[in-house]
């Protein structure tokens, strides 16, 4: 298990913030500065302990790699493996069954920072505990759950495992409530509704993931790392 901080997102993660709270009075500095705090990725020690916790929850074998990076490098690796340019708050890329060695790898998760703190803002809860719901959600994706293609066994799994680590709604109860309120809203103006409620996002499948191989997005960003520490 390893947690990756990718080096293109800067040393200081809090600038915009600290901008922000700049010459104002007293109470709304203090109340940025605890913005700020919220705002901040917890350390590596305390994301290992959780990836563990919540792999062994999921009952995943096998090695996993976190890459948390920009927007821009999301949305490089959305377009690569599922043809949509777009930012996206995480990708799972399980790994290729039939590369040697592969028994020992379950695969990579890459998470968007800046989309992570942007979703954070809005559920009302620190950018750590946002990170961990995603590490939770690309965790059941690796093990091999599909939310998009099942009978909502990706769903309960996810409900209950996060109540389980302490974690509050998950992606996908969170995007059926918005559905269900949007639904609501519109029965009250008198709006028709139609459709199922709309998927949180897809991930590659394994068959695209297959065709990269390892090193994988998240390993070639690994190395990348490594290169650059002191």
């Amino acid at each position: 298990m390893m947690i990756l901080f990718d080096p293109d997102l800067g040393t200081d993660l809090d600038s915009a913030h600290a901008q922000r709270s700049a010459g104002r009075a007293k109470p709304v500095a203090a109340r940025s500065a605890s913005i700020v705090r919220n705002s901040r990725p917890p350390s590596r020690r305390t994301l290992d302990r959780f990836l563990s916790a919540a792999q062994a929850a999921v009952r995943l074998r096998g090695e996993v790699t976190v890459l948390l990076t920009s927007d821009t490098a999301i949305r490089r690796l959305n377009r690569q493996f599922r043809r949509k340019n777009k930012a996206t708050d995480v990708l799972s890329f399980p790994a290729d069954r039939s590369a040697p060695g592969s028994a020992r790898i379950a695969g990579d998760l890459a998470i968007s920072l800046p989309t992570a703190r942007l979703q954070a803002v809005a559920q009302g809860h620190a950018l750590g505990v946002e990170i961990k719901v995603l590490i939770l959600h690309g965790l059941l994706h690796l093990a091999g759950y599909d939310h998009e293609t099942d009978s909502g066994q990706m769903a309960r799994r996810e409900r209950l495992l996060r109540g389980r680590l302490g974690l509050p709604q998950g992606l996908i109860e969170r995007v059926h409530t918005e559905v269900l309120k949007e639904r609501t809203s519109k029965k009250k103006k008198g709006i028709p509704t139609q459709g199922r409620p709309g998927s949180v996002h897809s991930h590659p499948s394994r068959k695209n993931a297959a065709r990269m191989g390892h090193p994988h997005p998240v390993a070639v960003k690994q190395q990348d790392a490594r290169r650059r520490e002191p």
